[in-house]
């Protein structure tokens, strides 16, 4: 695939990805969620699937429940993102297990893919946050 054909795929899957933080975002509101708490989760959630998800290749969201959640948040957020800290890993894996909820609950991922991502981010929580405070020391 040549740049041009990248660069259409990614925006492809960013207008799909968009209506599905669309839903997301509906879904909060509907729960009662603050604006700020909302913002929060959007802004964590679109940078994992319409930064990280789509950087090598045009990735759709369902991939992000595989092995992608481990390296986003035990290798790319803490040595690319300036502001990872112990505390932002843990908020942002609490934006992405919402988001994967919510797209089980709506079809978009199979009830499999969001256990394994719960699971990704249970087991190894403690791993990257010890890692992230080890980097941030120096």
């Amino acid at each position: 695939m040549n740049y041009e054909e990248y660069e259409m795929q990614c925006k492809q899957q960013q207008e799909k990805n968009d209506y599905y933080l669309e839903i997301l975002e509906k879904d909060m509101v509907e729960a009662g969620l603050t604006d700020k708490t909302i913002r929060r989760h959007l802004e964590n959630v679109d940078f994992y699937i319409n930064t990280y998800l789509l950087r090598e290749a045009p990735l759709d969201m369902q991939k992000g429940c595989g092995d992608m959640i481990d390296m986003f948040l035990g290798y790319f957020f803490i040595y690319k993102c300036m502001w990872s800290t112990p505390g932002t890993i843990k908020k942002t894996a609490a934006s992405i297990k919402k988001f994967y909820k919510c797209m089980k609950e709506h079809g978009y991922v199979s009830k499999e893919d969001y256990n394994y991502l719960c699971t990704t981010i249970k087991e190894n929580m403690q791993i990257w946050q010890k890692e992230c405070k080890r980097f941030n020391k120096y």
